[in-house]
């Protein structure tokens, strides 16, 4: 039988006093906040403690608020098969911040740290191997950054005189287009090439 969430709630501001940060119950779920240098040590006494037992790490995102002094979120989703619950820790960080690596207490946290520094350029302290791992290693930039340009930085094609592949400046080819945005099914109040000959 699982604990119910907001027991569990309350059970970790009890246990957690001055560690954890508004526990919030919404939608079903339960996101406690934590500060980074307090994170190591909630996040095993969460593994470890008997009421809670959430050994499984599910995965760890990001999320990006540039009008933040503190930017990112660094979210850990946690699963507790015994109790059959789930759990979110949230940690706020800038470009400077070192949040302390997981994969100590959660060794799967390995690769999703590598994601969430490569896409969000989030820093891990103490990570055993953080390096890019969905980009390519000359890639600049972090793409799922709110202020990554669109096209990005570079483009990269293989040339077939060289037989290497090359990396050059983004040119776009052509002038944005413009585009009236109607729908099709509610019809333009043009006539579009072609319809001109439809029986009226």
């Amino acid at each position: 039988m699982s604990i119910p969430l907001s027991e569990l709630s309350t059970y970790l501001g009890e246990k957690l006093i001055g560690r954890v940060n508004d526990p919030v119950l919404a939608y079903g779920e339960l996101t406690v906040s934590v500060e980074p240098r307090d994170l190591i040590e909630v996040a095993t006494f969460l593994r470890d403690d008997p009421k809670c037992q959430f050994i499984s790490i599910i995965d760890v995102c990001g999320a990006d608020y540039p009008s933040r002094a503190k930017r990112f979120d660094v979210v850990y989703h946690l699963l507790s098969p015994k109790q059959n619950v789930r759990i979110r820790l949230k940690v706020q960080a800038n470009e400077e911040t070192m949040v302390p690596s997981l994969t100590g207490v959660y060794p799967g946290a390995d690769w999703f740290e590598r994601e969430t520094y490569d896409l969000y350029g989030v820093l891990f302290s103490g990570h055993p191997d953080l390096r890019r791992i969905l980009t390519d290693y000359g890639f600049e930039g972090h793409p799922l950054r709110k202020d990554f340009p669109l096209t990005g930085f570079v483009e990269v094609r293989y040339d077939d005189e060289a037989k290497r592949v090359i990396y050059e400046p983004v040119e776009l080819k052509q002038e944005f287009r413009n585009f009236d945005f109607l729908s099709p099914w509610e019809g333009t109040d043009y006539v579009l090439p072609g319809d001109e000959k439809a029986k009226q």
